[in-house]
């Protein structure tokens, strides 16, 4: 299952943010490997106060919004789904921008975590 966190300063987080993310990024795996993935994503939104925020050791008010996505291994490297990982990362970085604005674009961190095989389940079931 495709999951995503996005760590993100919690003043830019409002009903129409976090819908527009929510959608966004479930259409971002969807351009990447099929609009039959975009049933599997799940997002996860945590928003940080601005004084537990920091950035070279000073803290933001920006929305400076760090996005992970975890998948199995293989959908990296799937024959069918060439360049996975930058197309990924593009669809990602877009998908942040599309929601929150251009101005966020330079500040959008994207970290692509791989699960091996068989380190990850649903339902009491590796898979």
């Amino acid at each position: 299952m495709p999951h995503f966190t996005v760590h993100i300063t919690e003043s830019a987080l409002t009903d129409t943010t976090e819908k527009a993310l929510i959608s966004e990024l479930t259409d971002a795996v969807g351009s990447v490997f099929g609009d039959g993935f975009r049933d599997l994503v799940a997002v996860d939104l945590v928003g940080i106060p601005a004084h537990r925020r920091a950035i070279g050791g000073t803290t933001i008010t920006r929305a400076a919004p760090t996005v992970t996505l975890s998948l199995r291994e293989g959908a990296y490297r799937h024959p069918q789904v060439p360049d996975a990982a930058a197309r990924l990362v593009v669809a990602i970085t877009d998908a942040v921008a599309g929601a929150l604005g251009e101005q966020v674009r330079e500040e959008v961190t994207v970290s692509l975590e791989a699960v091996p095989a068989g380190r990850s389940g649903a339902g009491g079931q590796v898979g």
